[in-house]
């Protein structure tokens, strides 16, 4: 198991490097650079253009020179620290990005909690009651939830709250603490607001892992095993948690690798919808303007954040299912 685990460790250097060349040269694909956007902006209000200030910005911001120049200087930065320069905003990107990638982490991490908090519960009972009232409004809600858009339930429960309570639910933290140092004001402020944007992200991806749950625990309720195991006089609860719930679990432990990207790319919208201060929105304008080093920080912490789920969801796996083989690969 030790062996196992430095391995997929040591994997996760090559991996990262790859994906750190190829978000570089992506963003470099679309014709021309962030200078041209600006020079395009200046046309556009009727400003003269100063060639030799083109000039002087494409050497500060060392855009003069070679792409594997600029991809080494970029992914330098990475190992020490330093996200780079943003040239939308005049400013290193680790002073842009300020509380946005925290609040980023708080928000996705409480919908993964919700998630599976939800989640896991309903899909046992609806497994274990299969085709009663309660599995036929469980499924149903499922189903809601999955053809909902995010931003449409986000527009509903404004429109619901200003219309009818008169509260305004948009943002993540009253007005006076935006910008504002870390205080446990500020902290009670942001949990008595995060209970809307978690709802609305995590909801469509706990209808989804309700039905995934749900029929992988059928699947194995109705193996042989089982029967076996009721005609032997096991107890149900005891039946049920040793083996087909720990079986039906996977789904849980393998989507951690891909569960924390998808809501943090998901919510973009939603944070336009509901002015929430995320990275969605600000990654978004990073790609429209071509503010290469802002929008690569934020990928490339998308990505990190993917190969660390998919090595945690690779132990879990492996910790929680006996039928994997770790070894099984290598000896042969």
């Amino acid at each position: 198991m030790f062996r196992y685990f430095v391995q997929r460790l040591l994997v996760m250097i090559p991996t990262l490097i790859v994906i750190s060349i190829a978000i570089f040269v992506i963003i470099q694909a679309p014709p021309g650079d962030w200078i041209e956007t600006y020079i395009a902006q200046l046309v556009a209000q009727g400003e003269a253009v100063d060639p030799a200030k083109i000039d002087f910005l494409r050497k500060t911001y060392g855009l003069d020179q070679p792409f594997y120049m600029q991809y080494l200087k970029w992914a330098g930065g990475l190992i020490q620290g330093d996200l780079g320069y943003s040239f939308g905003h005049s400013m290193p990107v680790n002073e842009v990005v300020g509380d946005r990638l925290s609040l980023t982490v708080v928000v996705s991490l409480a919908s993964i909690l919700f998630v599976w908090i939800v989640s896991f519960p309903i899909a046992v009972y609806s497994a274990v009651r299969q085709y009663s009232v309660g599995d036929y409004l469980f499924t149903f809600l499922g189903y809601v939830g999955l053809a909902t858009p995010s931003f449409l339930l986000a527009l509903i429960l404004l429109y619901f709250a200003k219309e009818y309570f008169d509260l305004s639910i948009g943002g993540l933290m009253d007005p006076q603490y935006m910008g504002a140092e870390w205080s446990w004001a500020k902290f009670q402020s942001i949990l008595s607001h995060l209970w809307i944007p978690v709802l609305v992200i995590g909801l469509p991806g706990t209808a989804g892992m309700i039905r995934r749950l749900r029929a992988n625990l059928l699947d194995e309720l109705n193996k042989q095993y089982v029967t076996t195991g009721r005609a032997k006089g096991l107890p149900p609860g005891r039946l049920l948690v040793k083996y087909p719930l720990r079986i039906s679990l996977n789904p849980f432990i393998a989507d951690i690798g891909s569960l924390l990207p998808e809501l943090i790319s998901g919510s973009v919208i939603v944070s336009v919808v509901m002015a929430l201060p995320l990275t969605g929105p600000m990654l978004l304008e990073a790609l429209r303007s071509q503010d290469m080093y802002l929008a690569g920080s934020f990928l490339m912490f998308m990505a990190f954040l993917t190969v660390v789920g998919v090595f945690i969801s690779d132990i879990m796996l492996a910790l929680l299912d006996p039928r994997i083989r770790l070894g099984a690969g290598a000896s042969k």
